[in-house]
C-alpha cells in the first residue's frame, strides 16, 4: 500500500496541472474540477491495490475524474442545464470538431489556456499568480503562502475570493484574442517563471528538484515564443530558464546539495546553454532589455564563466542594480547585496544585508545567505546562529541538510579551535 501511495503521490506531482486544466475546461468550474480529481485520486488508492496498477495512472485518472463529473452532474437535479453543458462538454471534447481543432491548433494545450483564465485582468496580480500556481502548479495553499511570504489564512482567502470572481464575473475559460493579450501576457510569464522556481528548488517532496515541473515550464514558455514572437521578454523568459536549468544535474551529488560555487561544470547542459545564449542574442541587439532579459544576463555570465572565480560578480552587480529598477523588492536587493559581498568583499554585503533584516526574517535565503558571509569572514557564532535560523525556516529537506552539514562544519571548526562557548548543536528543532 505504500507503494501504491507513493506512485500516486508521484502521478498528482507530475500531472495534476495537466488532469485539472482539462476538468476546468469541461465542467467549466475550478471547484468542481478539484474535487473531481480528489475523488479520482481516492478511487485509485481503493482500486490499484485490487486490481492492479493500470498502464497509465495518468490516463486512469483523468477518465475517472471525468466520470466524477458526470456523475455529480446526475445527482444534481436542480442544476440540471450545468449538467447538459457538462455531458455537452465532456462528448464534445471526444469527438472531433473543426472549431475547436482550429482553436488548438492556436492554441493547443489546455495548461496555457487555464493560466490566460487565471490571469484575467479581473483579478488583481497576487490572486491571478496564486490561483494558477494551486491549480496548475499542483502546489499547496501552505506552499504557496510561503512562496509570497504570506500567512496561508490571507493566502487561502485570495484563492477563495479569486474563485469567487471568475464565476460571478463569468470570466471564460478561453485564450484572449490578439489584441487582449497584452493586458494578460506580465502575469502568464510570472506564472511560468514562479512554476519553473518550483521546480528548480521544490518546496515540498524529498529531492530538491521536481524536473517535470521545470520541463513544462520551458514547454510552455516556448509555446509564448511561438505565439508573440515579437515580444522579446517571451525569449527572455525562455532564456533564463534554459540556462538556469543546465545546470540541474550538477546541482546535487549522492542527494546532497552541491553549490554553484562547487558545481561540477563539465555536467552543465552545454546545448541548453547554446540555446539560451543565442535567444539573448537575438533580442538584446534592438531592445532596452526587460526584467526577465537581465535575469538571463545574470544567468549568462554564470554559465560563461569556465570556473567559479572567474565569474564577473560586478557586473552581476550592475544588473541587479538595473533589475531593481524594475521591481523594487527584498529580495532582489538580497541577491544584489549578495552579488555585491562577492565583488566588494562580505564585509560590505553585510552591510546591505542588515537593512533587510525587518522585511526578509522569515525567508531562509536571507539567513542563508548572511550564514555563508560570516563563513567567509570567519565568525562561527554569527554564522552557526544564522544557519540554524535558515535551517529551521527551509521547506525542502535537502537544502536542510546542506545547512545542517555547513553548521556541522562550524561546529567541529570551534571545538578544535579550543572554542567552548556553548554552541547549538542540531538544528532539528
Amino acid at each position: 500500500m505504500t507503494d501504491i501511495h507513493s506512485l500516486a503521490e508521484s502521478v498528482f506531482r507530475e500531472e495534476s496541472g495537466r488532469i485539472i486544466a482539462s476538468l476546468i475546461r469541461i465542467s467549466g468550474s475550478f471547484d468542481r474540477a478539484e474535487e473531481a480529481m480528489q475523488e479520482a485520486f481516492t478511487a485509485a488508492l481503493v482500486s490499484w491495490p485490487k486490481h492492479g496498477v493500470p498502464a497509465n495512472p495518468a490516463a486512469w485518472v483523468t477518465t475517472t475524474a471525468h466520470r466524477k463529473l458526470i456523475d455529480a452532474g446526475r445527482r444534481d437535479r436542480t442544476c440540471r442545464e450545468k449538467q447538459n453543458s457538462v455531458r455537452y462538454e465532456i462528448e464534445s471534447s471526444a469527438s472531433a470538431l473543426t472549431e475547436s481543432e482550429e482553436e488548438f491548433m492556436h492554441f493547443p494545450d489546455d495548461r496555457l489556456r487555464l493560466i490566460f483564465t487565471c490571469c484575467h485582468p479581473a483579478l488583481n496580480r497576487e490572486a491571478q499568480v496564486a490561483l494558477t500556481l494551486r491549480t496548475l502548479g499542483g502546489l499547496t495553499t501552505t506552499e504557496i503562502a510561503r512562496a509570497f511570504l504570506l500567512s496561508e489564512p490571507t493566502l487561502a482567502q485570495r484563492l477563495v475570493r479569486a474563485k469567487r470572481k471568475i464565476q460571478e464575473a463569468r470570466i471564460p475559460y478561453e485564450v484572449p484574442g490578439p489584441e487582449r493579450l497584452d493586458e494578460r501576457l506580465a502575469a502568464v510569464q510570472t506564472v511560468i517563471y514562479l512554476i519553473f522556481n518550483e521546480g528548480y528548488t521544490a518546496s515540498s517532496g524529498d529531492g530538491l528538484i521536481r524536473e517535470g515541473l521545470c520541463a513544462e515550464a520551458i514547454r510552455l514558455g516556448r509555446v509564448l515564443c511561438e505565439l508573440l514572437p515579437d515580444d522579446a521578454e517571451n525569449f527572455g523568459l525562455l532564456a533564463l530558464m534554459l540556462l538556469q536549468n543546465s545546470r540541474s544535474v550538477a546541482r546535487v551529488a549522492d542527494g546532497a546539495l552541491v553549490t554553484l560555487e562547487e558545481q561540477d561544470r563539465s555536467l552543465w547542459d552545454r546545448a541548453a546553454i547554446a540555446e539560451g545564449l543565442t535567444l539573448l542574442e537575438r533580442i538584446l541587439r534592438p531592445r532596452q532589455p526587460g526584467p526577465y532579459q537581465v535575469q538571463a544576463m545574470v544567468a549568462a555570465l554564470h554559465a560563461q564563466a569556465r570556473t567559479s572565480e572567474e565569474t564577473d560578480w560586478a557586473q552581476i552587480a550592475e544588473l541587479y542594480e538595473i533589475l531593481f529598477r524594475y521591481n523594487a523588492s527584498p529580495v532582489i536587493a538580497l541577491n544584489h547585496a549578495a552579488a555585491v559581498a562577492m565583488s566588494a568583499g562580505p564585509e560590505e554585503g553585510l552591510r546591505r544585508m542588515d537593512d533587510l533584516a525587518a522585511s526578509l526574517d522569515q525567508y531562509y535565503l536571507f539567513h542563508a545567505a548572511r550564514a555563508d558571509l560570516f563563513r567567509r569572514l570567519g565568525r562561527r557564532p554569527e554564522a552557526i546562529e544564522a544557519y540554524q535560523r535558515a535551517a529551521a525556516l527551509v521547506t525542502n529537506p535537502v537544502e536542510r541538510e546542506f545547512l545542517r552539514g555547513r553548521m556541522r562544519k562550524m561546529e567541529c571548526e570551534s571545538v578544535q579551535d579550543g572554542d567552548e562557548r556553548d554552541y547549538p548543536v542540531t538544528l532539528s528543532r
